[in-house]
């Protein structure tokens, strides 16, 4: 499975609450952050190295994610309005002192309503990022129980497309560390949604399976009615969801920390037969997109789900199958062939545990337009009480059809093409389209 499918660990990620560091005083609230950070991820490069090489099974990523900081500045925002930079400079210097890919957290939950320092969050989010390499920011905008904030919702298609602009000349990249979620899990350990959310231990591990491969020729060598499909593919979820605890425990026991949860998703890279697209064209879908696309991701999900909650008690994060345009080479050539547009992208994602990943679309696309797709994909988490997540990325200075390289596990795609007509009204209305009454089980 490692060797020859592709089987690994996408990212062993520490949780930190840093909601301690929060002071009146913007630069010692800075401050104490790096140091917490630094202080609780001290070691953990060093020990993922062990363990991977102990074991065998690689781990591509070594991740932190912090409390909501959203949640943690408010004191600090009376002195200083752009305290959620300082705090963003200093995770990235903390993220670079200990040498981790990423770091997640930057963060604000905002499904109900926004506070003074929610609002700040959301107001820097383009310039931290810009100013940062290693630090990924996250918005809840919408949960089952709240409902859509729809002013949330209106200033995230600012954000997105300010985002673009000031990283620009790297092709707007700075959108692919930024997400907008409806129901937002607490304990997710993959970017750009990481955050430890409320609820979780002072800090702990978790980790992210990811084996598309092993999946792929599980469906080339497995015929017959999908039934029996279902169950290969659930026997070998269960054998990735027993490697990913095993490594997962093991760290968090070089480190002296709880071990919380691991994340089921088929997370797909950019190399070849590394697919989830791929996959469900093993069941037989000419191009995927095409009909049938969508059951057939259903049934994958749900068998990858089956198989993983029996082999450990700790799931969470996303825990689905993830179909990122770009860094998904099948998903990518099928938006290039024809298969895949973004209508069928987001019928798709009702079945799935993610969202619209990694969208590339046109650069001059409105910012109306990329909040009412914002608005589209969280009404399906909020109406079906599950995650989605939003991460579209306006190219500047391209257009539909186009290609587009960011290079490494971000891979590359044709651009996406967006609806030509406006929902401009629709999303200056403001206000809060409410929760679907379901969500009254207290």
């Amino acid at each position: 499975m490692v060797a020859i499918e592709n089987l690994d660990i996408r990212t062993v990620t520490l949780g930190i609450n840093i909601g301690s560091c929060s002071t009146a005083d913007p630069v010692q609230t800075a401050e104490n952050v790096r140091q917490k950070i630094v202080r609780e991820g001290k070691g953990l490069s060093e020990a993922a190295d062990r363990i991977e090489s102990r074991y065998g099974i690689p781990i591509v990523n070594r991740r932190i994610s912090v409390s909501p900081v959203g949640e943690m500045i408010g004191p600090a925002v009376r002195e200083d309005p752009e305290v959620g930079i300082r705090v963003a400079r200093a995770m990235d210097n903390a993220a670079r002192e200990l040498d981790v890919d990423f770091i997640g957290g930057y963060s604000a939950l905002v499904d109900k309503g926004m506070t003074r320092a929610s609002k700040n969050l959301l107001n820097t989010i383009p310039e931290a990022l810009a100013s940062t390499d290693r630090v990924c920011s996250s918005v809840e905008v919408a949960s089952t129980r709240s409902g859509i904030n729809m002013d949330a919702v209106k200033e995230s298609g600012e954000i997105v497309r300010e985002t673009a602009l000031k990283t620009e000349e790297d092709g707007g990249i700075g959108c692919a560390k930024l997400g907008f979620f409806s129901n937002a899990p607490p304990d997710n350990p993959f970017m750009p949604g990481a955050m430890h959310g409320p609820g979780n231990e002072e800090s702990s591990i978790s980790v992210a399976i990811s084996g598309p491969g092993v999946v792929r020729s599980v469906v080339e060598t497995t015929d017959g009615e999908f039934d029996k499909l279902s169950e290969a593919i659930k026997k070998t979820s269960f054998k990735m969801t027993r490697a990913g605890e095993l490594i997962g425990r093991k760290v968090a026991e070089q480190l002296g920390v709880k071990f919380n949860i691991v994340d089921l998703s088929l997370a797909p890279t950019p190399a070849e037969g590394d697919s989830v697209a791929l996959i469900l064209e093993r069941m037989g879908i000419d191009g995927c997109g095409a009909p049938g696309s969508t059951a057939a991701l259903a049934m994958l999900t749900d068998a990858v789900k089956k198989g993983g909650m029996m082999a450990t008690a700790n799931v969470g994060g996303l825990s689905g199958s993830f179909i990122p345009v770009t860094e998904d080479s099948g998903m990518a050539r099928a938006v290039e062939q024809g298969s895949m547009n973004i209508e069928k992208l987001e019928a798709m994602s009702s079945v799935c545990s993610v969202g619209l990943d990694m969208v590339p679309i046109p650069g001059d696309t409105e910012p109306e337009t990329i909040s009412a797709v914002i608005a589209d994909e969280c009404s399906i988490g909020v109406m079906n009480n599950k995650t989605t997540g939003i991460r579209l990325i306006p190219v500047p200075g391209k257009q539909a059809g186009e290609s587009v390289e960011f290079g490494g596990l971000l891979g590359e795609s044709t651009i996406m093409e967006i609806s030509e007509y406006k929902s401009s009204k629709f999303v200056r209305r403001g206000g809060r389209i409410p929760a679907p009454i379901h969500s009254l089980k207290n």
